[in-house]
């Protein structure tokens, strides 16, 4: 007969907007490190997100392997209340410890810390923090249409916004028109419009060209570096309303990998924080998230 583990097996889960990463562990030793795209997704139904989470971690776990708890940090769980029915639904289902929370609440326990703000920039941004209370502020995450400034579908419509005014001024396209157009398939710069409007997922086909907008600041496009220093300063802006609404913001955690895998928008809204709030560190997220949800469930324990 097996000896049980010396320590209990917890699960932390990670869903993002396009994959989920699921991480159980006992003690130090890895049980399931798993990776799945994240269709079927249905946060704003608690009992199907609970079934597709189940079913998650019944393909990724050892047959006969019983966890002790069980944390998730879930793309699009935008309320307190969305995220206690996912948690409800899925107690019903494991009868462990349960705690389900919005994804960019992992990054300050990824980061080892007990407080702070997580920031994300992929190919949307929000940013999340807690009140002395342990209730959750969330600001920004709006989405491409209305907002998402300093994410990669946010960067691009304000690409597109900044080309606009250029041609309506009468000015000369320049490397990021000549850039936008290109990757949109279009011939001229009022075709762009179109374009984007006939976007099916919007932030997923607006968010794939915002390469272009760097690679046109590299060309020396003073339009695309302005687009870029407007969405550091966007992205400051979130963790200023955190710090407004009376939120400790001692400490930023930073992810999404348009931030992280841009210099210029990095360094753009580590500027901007400075100026804004010059007690504020930034700190870039060197873990997946998925470990600030391992973290999770072992303080649910």
């Amino acid at each position: 007969m097996q000896d049980a583990p010396s320590s209990p097996l917890v699960i932390g889960i990670d869903v993002g907007g396009t994959k989920t990463h699921l991480l159980a562990l006992t003690g130090a030793e890895t049980v399931a490190d798993h990776v799945r795209p994240s269709s079927g997704w249905r946060p704003h139904d608690p009992a199907a997100a609970a079934r597709w989470l189940t079913a998650l971690v019944h393909e990724a776990l050892p047959a006969g392997a019983r966890s002790a708890a069980l944390a998730v940090g879930g793309h699009a769980c935008e309320t307190p209340r969305q995220c206690a029915g996912i948690a409800a639904a899925l107690r019903d289902c494991h009868r462990i410890p349960v705690r389900v929370v919005g994804d960019a609440e992992l990054l300050v326990p990824a980061a080892g810390l007990d407080r702070g703000v997580g920031l994300v920039a992929g190919t949307g941004s929000v940013a999340v923090g807690r009140h002395a209370d342990g209730s959750p502020v969330q600001v920004g995450g709006w989405g491409a249409v209305l907002g998402d400034e300093g994410g990669a579908a946010g960067l691009v419509r304000e690409a597109a916004r900044a080309v606009w005014a250029a041609h309506d001024r009468g000015e000369t396209p320049d490397a990021l028109a000549a850039a936008l157009t290109a990757a949109f398939g279009v011939a001229e710069v009022p075709g762009l419009g179109a374009a984007l409007e006939g976007a099916r997922d919007i932030s997923a086909e607006w968010g794939r060209h915002a390469p272009v907008l760097f690679a046109a600041a590299d060309a020396g496009s003073a339009l695309a570096a302005e687009v870029i220093a407007g969405g550091g300063r966007a992205l400051a802006g979130l963790v200023l309303r955190l710090a407004a609404r009376g939120l400790a913001v001692d400490d930023v955690v930073v992810a999404g990998g348009t931030i992280l895998s841009q210099p210029r928008l990095y360094d753009a809204f580590t500027t901007a924080l400075a100026q804004a709030l010059p007690g504020a560190r930034p700190r870039p997220l060197r873990l997946p998230p998925v470990h600030g949800a391992v973290a999770l469930a072992r303080s649910i324990l």
